[in-house]
């Protein structure tokens, strides 16, 4: 089990890496080191007050298990709440609520093994990305890692040393193609942006093998993520080979939206169990959804984006049953094993109970 509680980390440092972006690296007390081991993909639910309001945000672990540093990396976005108070405010020494790390945008790495694995990132959809290379590259001493990254120009791409560096480092065994759409290079095919032409003519030129793949690692951008899934599906990828990290969720379809808003009514009033923390107790469901019910019960449900993206809510359905928006937090054997991301969660009659502990 997870733990869902935050726990106050002291900031170690903030370090540029463009102009947009920085990392933050926590300093983790011994009796927590424990609680924040994490696995190469995994991300952080950080919250903090800004203006008298509570603000939570999630964001992907850069670094491997093995470096021994919790550290996260913010880009700046236009209007965005918590990463221009990271940018313009938050300095070493200071405190963050931090949630232990959870996701299941990562593989089981072995030593024993000799893999190829293939990334797509754009923008900052490298972070989490950056974690499964130093990861893959330095526990299994035979495998290799191919890399398409798209970014605007040259100055607005992270780790851009860090990678140079692991390129160095690991020759032969990591390959790393920059696509810049504002800058352009000599090799036409790295000029432009990860659309689906260029995602298809990347795989065709760099990795025609693209089934025999081990895992392909997909994070950036929605219609980068789209763009590449689909070159990779129409090659013949296997489902459970392709592994998608969504910061953000589209809006449902006109069908879903009246299907759920139907259901919200129908199960108004419905009284649901839920358990967290090792109690368990009735709750009204209010009409909108699990998640936002059990808080409005007074439960401390676990929540971040509400958007069906992170996994942050997730619980298990041991009675009843729900239906379920979005999913993109969860892999198909969550959902097999009875997981819903609470947030996006109608109870489909009475009896339903959900297990936060699960």
């Amino acid at each position: 089990m997870v733990s869902k509680d935050f726990h106050t980390l002291t900031v170690a440092e903030v370090v540029p890496e463009t102009d947009e972006a920085r990392s933050i690296r926590f300093a983790v007390p011994p009796e927590l080191a424990d609680l924040y081991r994490f696995r190469a993909g995994q991300h952080l639910t950080m919250r903090t007050f800004i203006d008298g309001e509570e603000v939570r945000r999630n964001y992907s672990l850069c670094t491997a298990p093995s470096d021994g540093d919790l550290m996260v990396t913010v880009k700046q976005i236009a209007g965005g709440a918590f990463s221009n108070w990271v940018a313009r405010e938050l300095k070493p020494g200071d405190a963050l609520d931090v949630m232990p790390p959870h996701g299941s945008f990562t593989v089981d790495f072995d030593a024993a093994q000799a893999r190829h694995y293939v990334g797509f990132a754009g923008g900052s959809g490298i972070t989490p990305i950056m974690s499964l290379i130093r990861t893959a590259l330095g526990t299994e001493r035979q495998s290799r890692f191919t890399l398409f990254y798209g970014n605007r120009d040259s100055n607005s791409i992270i780790f851009l040393e860090q990678l140079a560096a692991l390129k160095d480092r690991y020759l032969g065994r990591f390959e790393l193609f920059h696509f810049l759409s504002d800058e352009e290079g000599d090799v036409d095919l790295l000029n432009g942006m990860l659309d689906r032409s260029t995602c298809d003519a990347a795989i065709a030129a760099f990795v025609p093998d693209a089934a025999e793949v081990d895992a392909w690692f997909i994070c950036g951008p929605g219609p980068m993520m789209d763009a590449a899934e689909a070159a990779l599906v129409e090659r013949g990828v296997a489902h459970d080979r392709i592994h998608i990290e969504r910061f953000t969720a589209g809006r449902p379809s006109a069908a879903l939206a009246a299907e759920m808003a139907q259901l919200q009514q129908q199960a108004s009033g419905l009284q649901m169990s839920v358990t967290i923390d090792g109690r368990t107790r009735k709750v009204a469901f209010d009409g909108t959804n699990i998640l936002d019910s059990a808080r409005a019960g007074g439960l401390p449900a676990p929540f971040a984006c509400k958007a069906g993206v992170c996994a942050t809510c997730r619980a298990r359905v041991t009675a009843g049953e729900v239906s379920m928006a979005a999913r993109y937090g969860l892999t198909d054997e969550e959902i097999a094993a009875g997981y819903v991301l609470t947030c996006q969660s109608v109870p489909k009659g009475e009896g339903v109970a959900v297990d936060y502990d699960a």
